[in-house]
Order: C-alpha cells, then sequence, then structure tokens
C-alpha cells in the first residue's frame, strides 16, 4: 500500500470492532473510509513533527488571513448547531483538533475562498503563496486504474475526468472540474473551465425519509452548471 493509496480512497482499509482490516488489494478497488486520514496525518506528524492542524494553521490559515477556520471539538457560540437524529447510528463525534479527525468548521465564505485558492494555484495578489504543484497534484487525476464505476479523485478531491457511475459530480459538470465534500454534505466545486467556485453549506447529518445523497449532490453541480450554461 502506498501514500497515494491513500490519498485517493483507493487503499483498502477499514475498521471493524476496533482493529483495522483489508477489504480488498490496494489499487484494485474504491471505498471512502476515514482510516486513510487517520494514518496520512500520522505520516505528517512523524516526519514533520507538525500536526495537520499546525502546519495548515502557519502555512495556509495566517498566510491567506483566514479568522473563520479551524478545529473545534465542542460546541460554541461560532459554530452553527448541527441537526442530526439522535439514533442515527453512522453519527459520531470526535475530540481531537490537531487535523486527524472531522472536527473542522469553516465558514461559507472562506471555504469559497479555499475553492478560489485552488482556482488559482495558489496564486493570490499575484504572489504565489501556496507552491503550485500541490495544487496541481491535488486536482488532477491520480486515481490508480480502477472499475468503471468507481468515483475518481486527485489528492482527495474528486475530480471529473469521465462519467461514472458511482460518483459525486454531476453529468453536466465539465470535465477537469473538482469537488471536495465535508462530513454534514457540504460541498465545495470548482470548474477551471468556466473560472467559477460554487459552494454549498448544509449544516445537518443525515438523510430525510425518500433523500437521495448522490443524486442530490450530482444535482448540485448540474444546477451550477446549468446557470453557467444560462
Amino acid at each position: 500500500m502506498t501514500i497515494r493509496h491513500l490519498l485517493t480512497h483507493s487503499h483498502g482499509l477499514n475498521v471493524k470492532e476496533g482493529k483495522v482490516i483489508k477489504e480488498f488489494n490496494p489499487g484494485e478497488n474504491w471505498a471512502y473510509r476515514g482510516i486513510n486520514i487517520y494514518l496520512l496525518t500520522e505520516i505528517v506528524k512523524k516526519t514533520t513533527g507538525r500536526t495537520v492542524a499546525q502546519i495548515l494553521e502557519d502555512e495556509v490559515f495566517q498566510p491567506l488571513g483566514f479568522k473563520e477556520t479551524g478545529w473545534y471539538a465542542e460546541q460554541t457560540e461560532k459554530l452553527v448547531e448541527v441537526i442530526r437524529d439522535e439514533d442515527d447510528r453512522f453519527w459520531s463525534t470526535e475530540k481531537e483538533t490537531d487535523g486527524s479527525q472531522m472536527n473542522m468548521y469553516v465558514s461559507t465564505r472562506e471555504l469559497a475562498y479555499w475553492g478560489y485558492v485552488h482556482l488559482k494555484q495558489g496564486v493570490i495578489g499575484g504572489e504565489q503563496v501556496i507552491a503550485k504543484e500541490i495544487f496541481q497534484l491535488a486536482t488532477s487525476l491520480q486515481s490508480p486504474a480502477l472499475k468503471d464505476d468507481c468515483p475518481q479523485n486527485g489528492f482527495l478531491w474528486f475530480v471529473k475526468d469521465r462519467d461514472v457511475e458511482k460518483t459525486e459530480m454531476g453529468e453536466r459538470v465539465p470535465k477537469g472540474s473538482y469537488q471536495i465534500l465535508g462530513y454534514t454534505n457540504v460541498a465545495a466545486l470548482v470548474i477551471p473551465k468556466n473560472e467559477t467556485v460554487a459552494v454549498r453549506m448544509y449544516n445537518r447529518f443525515g438523510s430525510t425519509p425518500g433523500f437521495a445523497y448522490l443524486s442530490n449532490i450530482r444535482g448540485f453541480g448540474d444546477t451550477v452548471t446549468k446557470c453557467l450554461q444560462a
């Protein structure tokens, strides 16, 4: 298994009853599992001596002037409450704020700006604030050759290289676009062809009866694209 497998959700690992198991051989299939994020953040910590949260704060958030993005372990007055069903077995919370878990919160404005930074490949105000190579790798196709129905990824971002059955990218969304999703169905879509960034915020975890997640998130991208073509 390689770091590239971890970054493209093709690693084949999962956690069952507290133990790491292998679901499939690395590079042979696709599955969205949180274990890869934990392993990636541990690799970063052991090789740099800093957490992902520290690196982002020092090298991304401060240089870009982010004030509404950060990790929180508890609900505060700064955060909109996430609506959820008490009996939803998929809901979970974590206490870590080192970047290894899903405790990053962001405003609509700064999520859109994050997409814009990617669109401009790290050039803000005429200055290369973050290395261009990072964005080129993150937002271009990096997935190994997988089954025809599997989603496609750059480094964690979903990318649109072609239409596949299980993709979160809408059919209308142009090739070369990329999108990142959050735990509460938040999404940031970048369409370089139209120099466009679109964001949706959705402060609910779980689905109301009849809610179809895949068609819904595809519909978001298709609606954005339709508006651009109008």
